[in-house]
């Protein structure tokens, strides 16, 4: 309800334009306590007082105004919004039409710039429109602006900052909003191998994706798709393959680029982790195909780093292919809003590309580049790139710097808080290449430990005698 004294020298709208009839909309949906901060903040630019205001309004109606306890008319606003010299727009909205505009163009331009791989920049930008959205209560640009934020921190490879912006904004968000931000929150989950919270997003945005209808969507397929990558890394490939399989037969149907090329490229990697190569090609080619057809330069660059991956893997490897697949790949997803661990991955798989060609030299360069871009917190991503520089200096010839390099390495492993598949598969790596260094002490207890990360324990002889003599129930 609308409550106003009756003034006789207020003007009367007897019939409403377009613009007013707008502004009456804004008006009933806008809160009061908001509107009366900004009434206040324009008075007290201006140095009034409520009564040189008020005029022939009454002061203490003024001051329920201000205080958020009445909501004005549409005529009352006009008379006071005239008086203070703004306008209706900068009262009801917060802001005018055109410092609107410019704020949302601000965004937008952040968004360029992140997509260009100018993140600083983004960042910046970013946060100077977020905190003008935020001062004139633009909840949409708001919204906007603290996702942008957060993307950016991601990219600047500020995980742990990016992970506490997202899991803000999902306590509000709702629809696709929602599941983008479930998407995001997944994937940094998984990239500072943190698996359980990464597949537990999935569960939390389900009700949003329920609720609004979006599982037939393309953001709803590629939430699938990111919590099947979690799935993945956990080594659960059973329910990895299940949520694929249901993806593809929903983006067929839908028949959506964007979601097809997602369910197709995520299960190329489960026939991958399941030896099926040639399955995992076709499939990742098919995904290449459909993301050729769209502008997601991002997600395109990341295919053909996996496209690249895959090749080294058949028998024989086809190394030039794939040299050709990495080599656009990364220089594709520098240009973008990727992440340094997304592209200090892109170089590791160079660097083992460069090695398998006999290019050891170059697969230095690329092995640094990846050590020396991954974050800190990104313990596994930094010993991989540590694991594969060791190789490489062992091919030039430098068998002691490759031998410490390796130590590092072990180090790294050492310090990973949590143990899965992809831990035990660096070990493992770790060992063959202290076999090859004849450090047959370090590489059994490296054997030992990638055992134990893949969930396996080392018997002592008196626990065999004791596991033997109990009977087991049936």
């Amino acid at each position: 309800m609308f409550d106003s004294p009756v003034l006789s020298t207020l003007p009367t709208i007897v019939t409403m334009s377009p613009v007013e009839m707008r502004s009456a909309e804004v008006l009933r949906a806008v809160d009061p306590i908001v509107l009366g901060s900004r009434l206040r903040s324009a008075r007290v630019a201006r140095g009034w007082t409520q009564a040189e205001l008020a005029g022939d309004i009454s002061v203490a109606y003024v001051s329920r105004i201000e205080t958020g306890s009445r909501r004005p008319t549409l005529n009352v606003l006009l008379v006071l919004a005239q008086r203070l010299g703004v306008s209706l727009e900068e009262l009801l909205d917060g802001a005018s039409s055109d410092q609107v505009e410019e704020i949302r163009l601000g965004l937008a331009y952040a968004e360029l710039a992140l997509q260009n791989g100018e993140t600083v920049d983004a960042e910046h930008q970013a946060r100077h429109y977020l905190d003008r959205a935020e001062s004139a209560s633009l909840s949409d640009l708001v919204a906007q602006g603290r996702f942008l934020v957060a993307r950016t921190l991601e990219s600047l490879g500020q995980l742990d900052e990016a992970i506490t912006a997202y899991e803000a904004i999902l306590e509000s968000a709702t629809g696709v909003a929602a599941i983008r931000c479930g998407i995001a929150l997944s994937r940094c989950y998984r990239e500072v191998g943190d698996l359980n919270l990464a597949t537990d997003v999935g569960e939390r945005v389900r009700p949003a994706l329920l609720a609004g209808g979006l599982e037939r969507t393309d953001e709803g397929i590629q939430l699938a798709m990111t919590v099947a990558l979690a799935y993945i890394e956990r080594g659960d490939l059973s329910r990895a393959s299940r949520i694929c399989t249901e993806a593809i037969k929903v983006a067929e149907e839908i028949a959506s680029p964007t979601a097809r090329s997602a369910a197709y490229w995520n299960a190329s990697i489960v026939y991958s982790e399941r030896g099926e190569t040639g399955a995992a090609l076709a499939l990742a080619n098919r995904a290449l195909a459909l993301l050729g057809e769209g502008q997601d330069a991002r997600n395109l660059a990341r295919l053909r780093l996996e496209l690249g991956r895959l090749q080294l893997t058949l028998d024989p490897p086809e190394i030039t292919a794939a040299l050709e697949q990495l080599r656009r790949g990364t220089e594709d997803l520098r240009a973008t809003s990727a992440s340094p661990v997304e592209l200090a991955h892109g170089d590791i798989v160079m660097a083992r590309a460069l090695l398998l060609d006999g290019r050891p030299e170059e697969a230095v360069e690329a092995a640094e580049r990846a050590r020396d871009a991954t974050p800190a917190d990104a313990v596994l991503g930094k010993a991989e790139a540590v694991i594969v520089l060791a190789d490489a200096l062992a091919e030039q010839g430098h068998l002691e710097q490759a031998r410490s390099t390796l130590a590092g390495a072990a180090e790294l492993l050492v310090s990973l808080e949590e143990a899965d598949r992809w831990a035990a598969q660096a070990w493992c790596e770790v060992a063959e290449l202290f076999e090859r260094f004849g450090e047959i002490a370090a590489a059994r207890d490296a054997y030992k430990r990638a055992a134990a990360a893949s969930g396996l324990r080392v018997r002592t002889s008196r626990h065999r005698a004791a596991t033997a003599a109990t009977p087991r129930s049936v």
